[in-house]
């Protein structure tokens, strides 16, 4: 993105979501797939949200181990609609007494080889006009990276101007048409999983590596790693919406 800071063109994050630990994601499952994004050594972990599915009895040893990735500018957290459910004040003392930055529609400035990336967060909030309240209380200007649950803010990031965008919530439908992420049983959603352009803003909605159901079907579960780069111009057919299925011949 020509908005993308020079200062950290390349950029590698590691994103994550939608753990759903509980009883279709124990955790033992949940760590060995931290180890997973801790081989990948990415710059930052970003996870955006529903850490836990009902109950937040084992999310520390989780949240711990996300910060244990030891990337170099640390692991951000947003929470989903999930981690609301139980106390998600809790949820938040576990994962800042774990070391994580933890943003509940607030933004800071991260600094990194003598630069300063400034990294928002919006609280769980269900449709495109409520996350658009959270960004505009949350988000100025200056804000480079946006960590929200749901995919709807990018509505509003994108008007704003927000360079980076990343989103869980939808887990990509679970069940998708081949080759055809968005085409999924993420009915209320526009955007379904994988990356979007709006303007020179981006937005990836991961699908996450938990589940609400235990199937998925043309939709794994995934750690996306996501490098960012610095252009000063980019063709408007350089960076499609979205990935489409390509038509066999």
């Amino acid at each position: 993105s020509p908005r993308w800071p020079k200062a950290f063109d390349g950029l590698r994050i590691g994103h994550v979501s939608d753990f759903h630990l509980g009883e279709l994601l124990p955790l033992e499952r949940a760590l060995a797939i931290v180890e997973q994004l801790a081989a990948q050594e990415p710059d930052f972990v970003a996870c955006t949200g529903d850490v836990v599915d009902l109950r937040h009895d084992d999310a520390a040893p989780l949240l711990k181990a996300m910060v244990q990735v030891n990337a170099p500018m640390g692991a951000g957290l947003v929470l989903g609609n999930h981690d609301e459910l139980h106390c998600p004040d809790t949820i938040t003392r576990m994962a800042e007494e774990a070391g994580m930055l933890v943003l509940r529609n607030s933004a800071v400035s991260v600094a990194h080889n003598g630069h300063h990336l400034s990294i928002g967060g919006i609280e769980w909030a269900k449709s495109a006009v409520a996350c658009a309240k959270c960004i505009d209380c949350t988000c100025g200007e200056s804000v480079d990276l946006l960590l929200a649950h749901n995919p709807k803010a990018f509505m509003r990031a994108a008007e704003m101007g927000i360079p980076l965008t990343l989103a869980g919530h939808t887990h990509g439908g679970q069940i998708a048409m081949k080759n055809r992420p968005n085409v999924s049983l993420a009915l209320s959603h526009r955007h379904r999983a994988g990356l979007f352009r709006e303007g020179d803003s981006r937005l990836y909605v991961t699908a996450g590596v938990g589940a609400w159901f235990p199937l998925r079907v043309n939709c794994p579960a995934e750690i996306a790693i996501i490098t960012m780069r610095h252009v000063e111009e980019l063709p408007e057919t350089a960076d499609p919406p979205a990935k489409r299925g390509r038509r066999k011949k």
